[in-house]
């Protein structure tokens, strides 16, 4: 009787108070805030969860509508039984828990879920280690008739669900159902949802008190099933880390605080394909198990769209199996081996110095720098002889390569790598001097694959993008379609590949494609970069470290990346040869002395061999003194007669002559003896059409001359 009237004078006092003003439905729904932003692929897919908020774990909100009729029925038998009969305020659990206070028992068992849901919202109803004093009850009672007259039933058990929390840092039924089942919350089966019920009573009691209580909350549950996913429940991990981690290099780019996405922005859409990024990631992984003897343990791939330059696939490492899983290997900075090579003969045909029949040297040659005689080798440090710039691009042959660069110059190569998005190229070309041709520069894999893309797409360049709405800004013409198109057609030749590479390798694919490869000084750095009508790919294989690997070139290391990426990307889908652009001519070359088979050739519209039916007649042209970067020092105590510098050629036909420094000095079958001048200067043999055959570039210093 006494502990009935206490109710009553309770239930009295907190009805005689003005219901405190609470927040309407909508401004709380408005003002939840997710813990984790999630970046999602081109359709959707989630890619990648971050966390911005380490002390809860809060997923978006969920409507009533989309969380399982068992867990709200497993909520309301296990809190608050008469839920939708009181008005805010359970009286007879109230009157029940006061006798059970006055027995010296607890109070537990008072609080609706609107009292609990109005603790939620006051601050000062937050308990502070013990039980609520008579006032803050009060209060509580207050404020949850103030939410039962102004918010449905509905909206009061949404909330609720969304807010309560269900184990330390689960805060929320999405969070809980995800954490500890791997659920959405409108996939929770009976035992799972009495699982969280008996959670919310008792969050730190063991699991073997939850298998008892569970079915108290819930009678529809086996009890077989409730011990599994109590067991589950149980194993779920406390850590703070992210759900879903496919593409965590792009995720701290995209969502992380230094960036533009704000941490209310639940969701990032980004270019990638998430089936594409997860082969790539499998493939990457696999490839680098297989060579792990060999001392591989590190790797990166990009894929882009040629149109539109979206990246569709970002693998910045191979993750746990990296050496260092947060460095990214599509930013870092790499000697690029070989993989510039196709750049430096674009330039070369742009400026008409070679043609794809010229024919180049492939001899051991020495050239003087400043740190002494550069001896460039080729990988299986073989020598072909004669072979025309088709070959020695497809097959990447170094010493041609280097003599071609001797006709570009080292500083306008430079200057043309900078324009095709490699930035981080030192300031004047002699800071390489030849080994730029054999790629001594760094590049990223980011800036090798947008540089290929150009040469994809007829010589534009434009920028990457990672998302949607991004901007690739103003596109630039670097090279001429037409030098563009021979490359391509070059690198897309396997018989011209094979002197090196055979026939059957891992750059031969069933459609049409252009590729190469690179491998950097001391098998530092592993690449392959190649392109198909529609897409780019690049696979980077190595160590984070620096450290060289074992006999791996990109054949056997970063090409069957490729190829496995290249394949599923065709697998349904055709890549044809470019049609020729304007400017392009085909002619039939033979060659003298059988340097190659004779053939049908490209040629940019004037380059052609019309007024020379044969290419070679006397052997390839080549100045044999002063050989490229050679350096002549001057002595000034020796009469100038006897510092004559001798002009020398080898397959030298009576119809080309020296020009040195656009001055024409003479027929080049005749030794000439020019009398030296400080300074730089390029000596050519020219053609009766005026076409540069080649070219080399010295240096003369001595009194007067610029050290």
């Amino acid at each position: 009787m006494i502990a009935a009237l206490g109710a009553v004078v309770v239930l009295a006092a907190g009805a005689s108070v003005v219901p405190s003003p609470v927040p309407s439905f909508e401004s709380v729904r408005a003002a939840w805030r997710t813990s984790d932003v999630r970046l999602v692929d081109r359709h959707g897919e989630t890619l990648h969860e971050l966390r911005i908020d380490a002390r809860r774990r809060r997923l978006q909100w969920t409507p009533l509508t989309d969380i399982s009729p068992a867990l709200q029925e497993a909520v309301i038998a296990s809190e608050d039984r008469r839920f939708y009969r009181h008005g805010g305020v359970d009286g007879a659990a109230l009157v029940a828990a006061t006798v059970r206070r006055l027995m010296g028992g607890s109070l537990r068992g008072a609080s609706t879920i609107s009292m609990q849901l109005a603790a939620l919202f006051d601050p000062a109803l937050h308990r502070q280690g013990g039980p609520r004093t008579l006032t803050q009850k009060l209060r509580q009672m207050r404020l949850a008739w103030a939410l039962e007259s102004n918010w449905s039933k509905r909206e009061i058990l949404e909330a609720y669900l969304n807010l309560v929390t269900f184990r330390g840092e689960l805060q929320g039924v999405a969070a809980a159902a995800a954490v500890l089942f791997d659920k959405t919350p409108h996939g929770l089966d009976a035992a799972e949802s009495a699982v969280l019920a008996v959670r919310l009573r008792s969050p730190n009691a063991t699991p073997e008190t939850w298998v008892r209580r569970a079915p108290s909350a819930l009678g529809g549950a086996a009890p077989a099933a409730i011990r599994a996913a109590v067991a589950r429940a149980a194993r779920a991990p406390r850590g703070t880390g992210p759900r879903v981690v496919l593409a965590p290099h792009v995720a701290s780019r995209l969502l992380g605080p230094s960036t533009a996405a704000a941490p209310a922005a639940v969701v990032v859409r980004s270019t990638l394909d998430a089936p594409l990024q997860r082969l790539a990631a499998d493939a990457l992984l696999a490839q680098l198990a297989s060579v792990r003897a060999q001392h591989v343990q590190d790797g990166a791939v990009l894929v882009v769209d040629n149109a539109t330059g979206g990246v569709l696939a970002y693998v910045g490492s191979a993750g746990d199996a990296s050496s260092a899983r947060w460095v990214d290997g599509v930013r870092a900075r790499r000697q690029a081996g070989s993989t510039l090579k196709p750049f430096l003969y674009a330039l070369a045909l742009d400026e008409r110095l070679v043609t794809p029949a010229s024919l180049v040297e492939d001899s051991p040659v020495e050239i003087l720098v400043s740190g002494g005689l550069y001896r460039p080798q080729n990988y299986d440090e073989r020598f072909l002889g004669l072979v025309s710039v088709r070959t020695a691009l497809a097959s990447s042959l170094n010493v041609p390569a280097v003599r071609t660069l001797g006709l570009v110059g080292d500083e306008v190569f430079a200057q043309r790598l900078r324009r095709l998005g490699f930035e981080g190229l030192r300031e004047g070309g002699d800071f390489y001097g030849p080994s730029l041709a054999l790629g001594s520069a760094d590049v990223s894999l980011w800036e090798l694959v947008n540089a290929y893309r150009t040469l994809a797409n007829s010589g534009r360049w434009s920028r990457l993008r990672l998302t949607p709405g991004e901007t690739t800004g103003e596109e630039r013409r670097v090279y001429s379609e037409a030098a563009a198109f021979l490359v391509s057609h070059m690198l897309a030749d396997r018989e011209s590949r094979s002197a090196t590479f055979g026939l059957e390798n891992a750059l031969a694919t069933p459609f049409w494609t252009s590729v190469k490869t690179g491998t950097s000084k001391d098998m530092r750095d592993n690449w392959c970069v190649g392109y198909s009508r529609d897409y780019t790919v690049g696979v980077w294989a190595g160590n984070f470290s620096g450290e060289p690997m074992w006999n791996v070139s990109g054949i056997t290391g970063a090409a069957p990346v490729w190829l496995e990426i290249m394949t599923y990307l065709h697998r349904a889908r055709s890549s044809h040869a470019p049609a020729p652009p304007a400017g392009v001519v085909r002619a039939r070359v033979d060659f003298a002395r059988t340097a190659e088979p004779a053939r049908e050739e490209w040629f940019l519209r004037g380059t052609e061999p019309i007024a020379l039916p044969r290419i070679g007649g006397y052997g390839h042209p080549r100045i044999v003194a002063p050989t490229s970067g050679t350096r002549i020092a001057l002595d000034p105590d020796i009469p100038a007669t006897y510092q004559r510098v001798a002009f020398e050629a080898e397959h030298a036909s009576p119809d080309l002559r020296w020009v040195l420094d656009g001055a024409d000095i003479g027929i080049a079958t005749s030794l000439v003896l020019w009398a030296p001048r400080s300074g730089k200067h390029r000596l050519s043999l020219v053609d009766v059409d005026g076409r540069l055959r080649t070219s080399a570039t010295f240096e003369v210093r001595g009194v007067g001359a610029a050290d």
